[in-house]
């Protein structure tokens, strides 16, 4: 099946996108192209006054900034960012799905943790409090090659998880509250069978501050300890090296036993996000995404200014009303943030995103927010806040991938699926990730790090219902131990990156 020359989303949009480069003189939709259309990017199918809406979706992606004729080409050359409506409803378009029995759900081989919580992998954490302490770190795990850890063959390996803040900082307050509950959420994380936390010991950010507020104990799987205390760096790293040897033991007595997959938590994330992103791999990772929730699992999307524009969608599948105005206050939250560092939530689109044919954010939302699917909204946290609702979630975060991420392992998810239209090298530790492209031209150029190709749906080689079956299959795989395309490749040691909320003093 040949691929349509253009894509016209919705009867109501006046807007169509070009699956192949148009050029001048040729008819799509029964429309004259006046101007060459790159592929990816959108044509007017009829002619488009100053200041009325455009629309793609059948929403609202911005006004016209001068009058469009049929035909023309429609970018950030004459396609503005305007406010959307704020009379939001809420769980009216709440639908009802139908849950797998338990006798028939799907399974995995994931590692059961005490307190009942599942793992679908088995690291040693080395955590850091501070920059300071970042080098400590990486010596300790670095020392903790393939070869060495070949005596315990159940142990996926000793990650060190540094970050660039933990002083110079205020002692309270929304950033201090968000690197504490990253690291919280590391520290207790399924995917980790033991964790050794290293500061430098004058930081404003105190590991007992943590222990305190969470209630955190010292254990042989839970070890802390500081530079200044034990007498230089040195000395720290032989310290930390003893202490995740004699936790080496304990962590390769865990073995894969068969989970549901109500035990999967599965951070949504997109990057590199291209016109193709909300037509193939996004709806098809939202087919997925039901496809969990009906077996009691979790999906987290994420990524609030990225969803800015969609929002009103995701209020009317709020499963109450009091989840739909958390996600309202969320957006308050940025809109006020953005102001006071005299920004904008339309600076969102990057240089790659437009040359992939996205304008706005509003346009950009709207296909991001398809990877969370069609089932009911069930629980909005702020940033790595514990994620306790199953089915479809949000959490809080800015749309920096890295950061973003953090969040969402912190929050519980021991899966990640990434889609990618631009391209992209992510990878991510404890929980693995899944690349999918959106585009086939993508998934042939970068070959070892995109897992799924949805750019089939476009050629009509798939739906977008056979993509996303694959995609949760391929969930299964990965959860039981099949190493993703970045996970083999060794990426995650560098991309544990907390948001960074307030001054730096």
């Amino acid at each position: 099946m040949n691929a349509p020359d253009a894509i016209r989303l919705d009867d109501a949009d006046n807007v169509a996108t070009a699956v192949r480069p148009l050029e001048v003189g040729e008819t799509v939709f029964g429309v004259t192209v006046t101007e060459r259309i790159a592929r990816g990017h959108k044509v007017a199918l009829s002619a488009i006054a100053a200041g009325t809406p455009v629309l793609k979706y059948g929403q609202f992606i911005g006004n016209a900034i001068e009058p469009i004729a049929p035909g023309r080409h429609v970018h950030t050359h004459n396609l503005g960012f305007a406010a959307t409506s704020s009379d939001y409803e809420f769980c009216t378009a709440v639908k009802a799905f139908d849950m797998v029995p338990e006798a028939a759900r799907a399974t995995f081989e994931g590692f059961r943790r005490a307190g009942g919580r599942v793992g679908t992998r088995n690291y040693i954490a080395v955590i850091t409090s501070v920059n300071c302490s970042a080098t400590a770190a990486r010596m300790i795990a670095d020392h903790f090659t393939p070869a060495v850890l070949d005596r315990w063959p159940n142990v996926d390996g000793v990650v060190a998880y540094v970050h660039g803040t933990g002083c110079g900082m205020a002692d309270s307050g929304d950033g201090f509250d968000a690197l504490q509950r990253v690291m919280w959420g590391y520290a207790r994380h399924p995917n980790h069978a033991a964790v050794l936390m290293v500061g430098l010991g004058c930081e404003m950010n105190q590991i007992d501050w943590l222990l305190e507020a969470y209630g955190l104990e010292r254990g042989e799987r839970f070890q802390t300890m500081n530079i200044q205390d034990v007498a230089g760096l040195r000395r720290t790293v032989e310290t930390g090296i003893a202490k995740v040897m004699e936790m080496l033991p304990h962590a390769d007595r865990a073995v894969r036993e068969t989970c549901p997959a109500s035990e999967l938590m599965v951070a949504l994330q997109c990057g590199g996000s291209d016109a193709w992103s909300g037509i193939t791999a996004n709806p098809a990772l939202g087919v997925a995404a039901d496809m969990l929730a009906a077996q009691g699992g979790t999906t987290v999307l994420a990524e609030t200014p990225e969803i800015y524009g969609a929002e009103h969608l995701l209020t009317r599948r709020a499963a109450n009303e009091k989840v739909g105005r958390k996600l309202i206050e969320r957006i308050e939250w940025w809109q006020d943030y953005v102001a006071r560092n005299k920004g904008t939530l339309d600076n969102n689109p990057s240089p790659g995103n437009k040359k992939g044919g996205l304008t706005t954010i509003l346009e950009k939302s709207l296909g991001a927010a398809a990877k969370g699917g069609t089932s009911p909204l069930n629980g909005v946290y702020k940033y790595a806040e514990p994620v306790t609702a199953k089915g479809f979630t949000f959490m809080d975060s800015p749309g920096y991938d890295p950061v973003s991420v953090t969040g969402q392992i912190a929050s519980g998810c021991n899966l990640v699926t990434f889609t990618t239209g631009r391209g992209s090298a992510f990878g991510s530790k404890p929980a693995p990730t899944l690349k999918i492209a959106t585009n086939s031209e993508l998934a042939a150029r970068m070959p070892e790090d995109m897992d799924i190709d949805a750019g089939r749906i476009l050629s009509g080689a798939a739906s977008v219902e056979q993509v996303g079956g694959e995609i949760f299959k391929a969930w299964l795989r990965i959860a039981s131990g099949e190493p993703s395309f970045s996970e083999a490749q060794g990426l995650g040691d560098h991309e544990f990156v907390p948001w960074q909320i307030g001054a730096t003093m």
